[in-house]
């Protein structure tokens, strides 16, 4: 009985401290680190930058003429001037995972943008290897490399990133600050964070510390799987990193990998997100959908019939809850695909047939920055306006003729000022009806005073802008 009592009371010292890791939700990493680490690579830039003058040189350079500075850099220039011309060779260091036997290397476009040269170097191997691009994708930053290392190389499989939840463990494996093979551990914080990396920003947020030269590397969960690519850190922040999804990395990569051009559909709108304001503006109950600020001319929304001022509810039978769901629904499917919108217009809805067009990358509407000198009293919504004057003046507003009301003046305080319109806007309709002088505001505001509401569509340095002004009853 003894024997036995003391048998068990080993057992229980030998079974507690794993059950107390358990508990505590702290996994071992060492076999998932070494196994996984083995297909992590370091990734070495090298750009090659033409010869010229240093800031210090630049200071003295732009002295004026009388300056002792300006004599100083005269004579610098007699005597060392020809140093200027000297090329210069400018390195980074960056992270990358193997994704096949043969050698393809998944990676962030930044990593190797405008390099010369790229050097890849394998755990397991002395040497490293030259690396050959063979695709990027700027607006996702990814990139795919080639290395010909004699194939039978160990790799990383991507995982469903969508099915991640906040809270899993995850590991980032990398080259930080040039340190070489360093693994970190942390959980995924936050998941769709948008930090104005792009248009498709939806990264995966983890508190797995992540430095630069992680950049390109993989944030892997407890089975091995990549579920993000590093690609971005809060410079004064901690515990705050961000990685590109791998179920959106793997549809780029794989494109790239077949060596074809990354194609995005495109319907050639600006789209604007709804407030109740606005939505009680265009007659509907809630704000739900995405506003279309502007159609721009021959684009493939512009020839389907789609209207400024139409409110997409659904696209391809699904719903759309902000633009940028609609943006990368749209960028998902490719140029020539037909995708159905449904829209309310004028307290009704519409389906309208478009067929996509190509996205141009980073795409950016032209946006006319002159400027107005002139002023006139405010009286009208807190607004002082006039008519737009000549085609020479409707061309400095971003306007293809004269039309609509600029506003000279926004009364401090208010209705539109709380709303955000400002001097230099050009009112274009009001209630979806064309506004070209004031009378005729006066008189779509006086028909609006039992709905409270007016909504305005302004057009702002080339831009489309709806805004929706609450009015006074009484």
């Amino acid at each position: 009985m003894k024997r036995f009592m003391a048998l068990c009371t080993l057992l229980i010292f030998l079974v507690i401290p794993n059950f107390v890791l358990a508990k505590a939700g702290l996994p071992d990493f060492t076999d998932l680190a070494e196994k996984a680490g083995k297909a992590v690579v370091n990734i070495s830039t090298t750009k090659n930058v033409a010869g010229g003058s240093t800031q210090m040189q630049e200071f003295f350079k732009n002295a004026p003429k009388n300056s002792p500075f300006r004599d100083f850099f005269d004579q610098f220039e007699r005597y060392f001037g020809q140093q200027e011309a000297m090329p210069r060779k400018l390195t980074s260091l960056g992270s990358g995972f193997i994704i096949s036997t043969d050698g393809y290397i998944v990676t962030n476009n930044h990593v190797v943008a405008e390099a010369d040269e790229i050097k890849v170097k394998l755990l397991s191997r002395e040497k490293p290897y030259d690396a050959k691009v063979i695709g990027r994708d700027q607006e996702t930053d990814l990139a795919l490399l080639k290395i010909d290392a004699g194939g039978n190389l160990p790799v990383l499989e991507f995982g469903n990133s969508d099915a991640t939840r906040v809270g899993e463990w995850v590991l980032a494996i990398g080259n930080p600050f040039g340190l070489g093979h360093t693994v970190t551990a942390g959980i995924i914080s936050g998941k769709g964070r948008h930090i104005g990396a792009g248009p498709f920003d939806s990264f995966l947020q983890t508190d797995a510390s992540i430095n630069p030269g992680n950049s390109g590397g993989p944030l892997i969960d407890m089975d091995g799987k990549v579920v993000g690519i590093n690609t971005a850190i809060v410079p004064n922040g901690q515990g705050i990193g961000f990685a590109t999804p791998a179920s959106m990395a793997d549809k780029i990569i794989q494109q790239l990998k077949s060596g074809k051009k990354i194609k995005r559909g495109w319907l050639g709108i600006t789209m604007q997100e709804l407030d109740e304001n606005t939505a009680r503006g265009v007659g509907l109950k809630e704000p739900k959908g995405v506003l279309v600020a502007q159609v721009i001319p021959g684009d493939p929304a512009d020839k389907a019939g789609l209207k400024t001022g139409d409110v997409i509810l659904k696209a391809a039978g699904q719903n759309v809850e902000t633009p940028d769901d609609l943006l990368k629904r749209i960028a998902g499917m490719h140029p020539g695909d037909k995708v159905q919108l449904t829209t309310w217009r004028q307290n009704r809805t519409i389906d309208v047939t478009v067929t996509l067009g190509e996205r141009k990358p980073n795409f950016v509407a032209e946006q006319d920055q002159r400027g107005l000198n002139r002023n006139v009293p405010a009286k009208e919504l807190g607004l002082g306006l006039r008519p737009v004057e000549g085609g020479e003046e409707a061309q400095a507003l971003g306007l293809h003729k004269p039309q609509g009301l600029l506003i000279m003046e926004v009364a401090p305080g208010s209705a539109a000022a709380q709303v955000d319109i400002q001097p230099g806007d050009v009112i274009i309709e009001a209630n979806q009806k064309p506004v070209n002088t004031v009378e005729q505001l006066r008189t779509v505001v006086g028909n609006a005073k039992q709905s409270g509401m007016v909504m305005l569509l302004l057009k702002r340095q080339g831009r489309n802008v709806f805004r929706a002004i609450t009015l006074d009853k009484k």
